[in-house]
């Protein structure tokens, strides 16, 4: 057995310090969250922070809610055991931000007011258009929060040696209820503090591993390198492209899909554009996504130390015995570079990196839940079920109930994800974002003749096609690490849609337009130009 495996199974002299910190960062964020909640007053405070937030702080709370567990979990496993393939992850995160930040990061924030729903309902029939955006929004959230659940089973049953898969259940079941009780009681402002203090946390944590990866090597990168693939027992092809996009013409696919879904998925999902709203100018917003760029920018440089430190210090057979998909590739690494499973200063860097990664999925999962429960409010309950005629005090309550009902439907499909790799699930909730989301607020705000039809042909021909395709992907069947590996029904060769969801979305949605008698409103449509680009009348 792994030395690694036997740490994990047989460290109780460690178990004390790896549980008093996650029980410290626990109750810091629920003392946070319980202290801004005493604070959320009415709707624009629970969905929107109160749009207090400054620049940097939001760009600071964008950071903390983008670098989820994929970021630091499945993006280090993708490079421990693939290598060059496996940094693809990072580039594609960070140029992802430049989509959001040209095309809708400003217009977002003068359009709308608490969700993407107010954007595209601004000039189509309401009631439609807003139950298409209540219904995307759930789902994609619902596809990212599976992602981190998966990733806190994994981590936590790391650290405590928990083996069984009931424990492991358990843990998935109590990672729900801690999420539900940040966005009910804290709401937005309780969410924001909290993905701030993880920001920070995250930051530093990386930081301090890639520094001591570093100080291993003498600050030589090529040496660093060169140990990684010597150490993966593939040689120099671990540093060349193609280890798992090109071993052949599916796989190659695969990759441009990918590289699709994540450039394209971030400037569509509803998490990261309802932080727009929390700051009070579009100038504010601009200034927020600048801020996020650099920090999320230098944290995936930082991957590729944790990804190839651990392929160049880890034996690549004790990550895969740890977790089939590489997540806790970087914890193993945290524990190797602080002197070895057996050692106090190992413990302490494990139990340390572990409680920022579970802060992170916390965050991470009180941002998701709090946006798909606003969206279900706000645009559901409040605009389509109570036709506009909802008080703000129900539409909060709605809120807080749909959060336990998300959260619950979270926790039953992330106990059948947990050996998902969380950066290949994070990439699914991109396709299924760039499918459904980003075609339509593109065709809103710059697209004139634009109607409600074509709308929601594009929201749900995206949606519909990005999931139908996941379903019968090798992502759910028919592959050792998919999520039901002992039965095979797939069909669809690709992991990821993207490559076919994303364009039948935007054809979808000029077609739906194109066939539609319905007379788009030009002054409604002049409206939200003037108020997208220069600010007036925003909320």
């Amino acid at each position: 057995m792994s030395p690694h495996l036997l740490a994990a199974e047989s460290a109780p002299d460690n178990r004390p310090l790896i549980v008093t910190l996650f029980a410290v960062f626990v109750v810091a964020t629920l003392v946070i969250t319980v202290w801004a909640g005493r604070q959320t007053k009415d709707a624009t405070d629970f969905y929107a922070g109160g749009r207090q937030f400054t620049g940097f702080q939001n760009g600071l709370a964008i950071s903390g809610d983008y670098m989820s567990a994929a970021s630091f979990l499945g993006i280090a496993g993708a490079i421990a055991l693939s290598g060059y393939d496996g940094f693809l992850y990072s580039i594609g995160f960070l140029v992802a931000w430049l989509v959001a930040l040209l095309l809708v990061a400003e217009p977002l924030r003068n359009s709308g007011r608490y969700t993407m729903g107010d954007v595209l309902a601004y000039r189509m029939r309401q009631r439609p258009v807003r139950t298409a955006a209540g219904v995307s929004t759930i789902v994609v959230s619902i596809f990212y929060l599976l992602a981190q659940m998966a990733g806190a089973g994994v981590l936590v049953s790391l650290l405590l040696g928990i083996t069984s898969e009931a424990g492991k259940i358990l843990i998935v079941v109590l990672v729900g209820v801690v999420m539900m009780l940040y966005v009910t009681i804290g709401g937005m402002k309780g969410t924001t503090w909290v993905q701030m203090v993880k920001a920070v946390l995250l930051i530093a944590g990386t930081v301090l591993i890639t520094f001591l990866v570093l100080l291993k090597f003498n600050f030589n990168i090529s040496d660093l390198l060169g140990e990684a693939a010597k150490n993966s027992g593939i040689g120099e092809s671990f540093l060349e492209p193609g280890l798992k996009y090109g071993v052949n013409a599916t796989t190659k696919l695969d990759f441009i899909s990918l590289g699709i879904a994540l450039v394209l998925g971030t400037a569509g999902l509803p998490h990261i554009l309802i932080r727009f709203y929390t700051v009070p100018t579009a100038r504010a917003a601009r200034n927020s996504v600048n801020w996020a760029i650099g920090i999320i920018g230098l944290f995936y440089l930082m991957t590729i130390a944790l990804g190839f430190g651990a392929a160049a210090l880890l034996k690549h057979d004790d990550i895969i015995a740890s977790n089939k998909s590489g997540n806790t590739a970087a914890p193993l690494l945290a524990e190797e570079i602080g002197g070895g499973p057996d050692s106090t200063g190992g413990a302490i860097l494990l139990a340390v990196i572990s409680a920022v990664a579970f802060a992170t999925i916390l965050a991470v999962v009180a941002g998701l839940t709090l946006a798909s429960s606003s969206s279900f409010a706000h645009d559901l309950y409040a605009n389509v079920i109570r036709k506009g005629k909802a008080t703000q005090k129900e539409e909060i309550s709605a809120a807080r109930w749909a959060t336990v009902g998300i959260g619950t439907v979270a926790v039953v499909l992330g106990v059948f994800a947990r050996d998902l790799n969380v950066a290949g699930l994070v990439a699914l909730a991109f396709a299924v974002a760039a499918s459904a989301n980003l075609p339509t607020i593109l065709y809103s705000l710059f697209w004139k003749r634009f109607t409600t039809q074509g709308a929601l042909w594009s929201i749900y021909g995206g949606l519909i096609s990005s999931v139908f395709l996941v379903l019968f992907s090798p992502v759910v069947s028919g592959k050792e690490t998919s999520m039901f590996p002992d039965v095979d029904f797939h069909w669809f060769p690709l992991e990821n849609p993207g490559l076919i969801s994303i364009p039948l979305g935007f054809l979808l949605g000029w077609l739906g337009t194109v066939v539609s008698k319905e007379q788009p409103d030009k002054e409604k449509y002049a409206e939200l130009e003037v108020r997208s680009l220069t600010g007036h009348g925003a909320h």
